[in-house]
């Protein structure tokens, strides 16, 4: 079922018969572009769900990313943005869905670090209206998305994801008596008939970065199909609130709640009202998205942000 919690088993990502079978597929398709291999491919990230490796080309360097096979939907999800949204994600020059390989190119340097050297927000403006765009681009998408394995959050279904997470987790008994509320406010905000698509559901400034003025969204591993005003949950609440300082509301997020909701739907300012529950049943949906085992404590964070609004 998709969005079943998986253990992570061993992969194969430093075994060097599978890092040259990789560099060879990553070879064939930069031959295919025009734009050979000039130096040994750097593997800069290796955890036990995917790796990344840098690889240098005349042109500037490319990035190869492999996943388990929890997780070899992203490779769907990006070829897919590719298409719909070029200008928000970074251009793909090669995929191979079925082993979740992807080859891309540079994405430019990390919102995390631009930020932390102009000590300003603003870059999230645009930013926000990207995750809208997204949003409504995709909708057409939501069945391919949901049969190559994306994670299935929307509100029909939510609540008994949910409840299969508090079942199985050691977490305060609250939190399983909020099994009814879940259900509640998943049946209020579908009233506001908003077409449910891809929602990234780890937008924040490390997945982000910043190319020739572009904001470009990266790392769709954890994306789901679920409602599209659950990102503000992670990224507003998580996130941006907390400031340049990392303060607990240090920010005003409501201009940016304002900013998001007028690309995405300009014409239906009722969606204001339909915030307040998106936001809290969002972090359900995060703390239910567990395609791969986490630190326990980041679900009871989750939790407690749902029912509390705070960690």
């Amino acid at each position: 079922m998709a969005g079943d919690m998986v253990g992570v088993s061993a992969e194969p990502w430093e075994d060097p018969a599978w890092l040259e079978g990789a560099v060879a597929w990553v070879d064939d398709r930069l031959a295919g572009a025009g734009r050979p291999r000039t130096g040994e491919p750097d593997q800069v990230h290796v955890r036990p769900w995917s790796t990344v490796l840098r690889v240098p080309t005349a042109d500037g360097p490319v990035w190869f990313k492999a996943n388990m096979e929890a997780l070899r939907h992203e490779a769907t999800v990006v070829l897919l943005l590719a298409r719909r949204v070029p200008d928000r994600v970074p251009p793909l020059i090669a995929d191979d869905p079925d082993r979740g390989w992807m080859l891309m190119e540079d994405a430019g340097r990390r919102l995390r670090e631009v930020i932390a050297e102009e000590r300003d927000l603003s870059r999230w403006d645009d930013i926000l209206e990207g995750a809208a765009d997204i949003a409504r681009a995709m909708e057409t998408d939501v069945d391919a998305l949901v049969g190559a394995g994306v994670p299935d959050m929307r509100l029909a279904v939510l609540p008994d994801r949910y409840a299969a997470l508090v079942e199985a987790e050691d977490v305060e008994q609250r939190f399983r008596d909020a099994v009814p509320r879940v259900r509640e406010l998943a049946e209020e905000l579908a009233t506001y008939a908003v077409t449910e698509t891809l929602q990234h559901d780890d937008l924040h400034d490390g997945n982000v970065f910043v190319r020739a003025g572009r904001h470009l969204i990266l790392d769709w591993g954890d994306a789901v199909v679920s409602h599209p005003f659950f990102t503000m949950s992670v990224t507003l609440e998580g996130f941006v609130a907390w400031g340049l300082d990392d303060v607990e509301n240090a920010v005003d997020i409501a201009p940016l709640i304002d900013r998001h909701l007028r690309r995405y739907a300009p014409d239906r300012p009722e969606l204001r009202d339909a915030v307040p529950i998106a936001l809290r049943l969002g972090w359900a949906c995060r703390a239910a998205n567990r395609t791969i085992a986490e630190d326990p404590e980041s679900t009871r964070s989750r939790l407690r942000m749902f029912l509390d609004g705070r960690v």
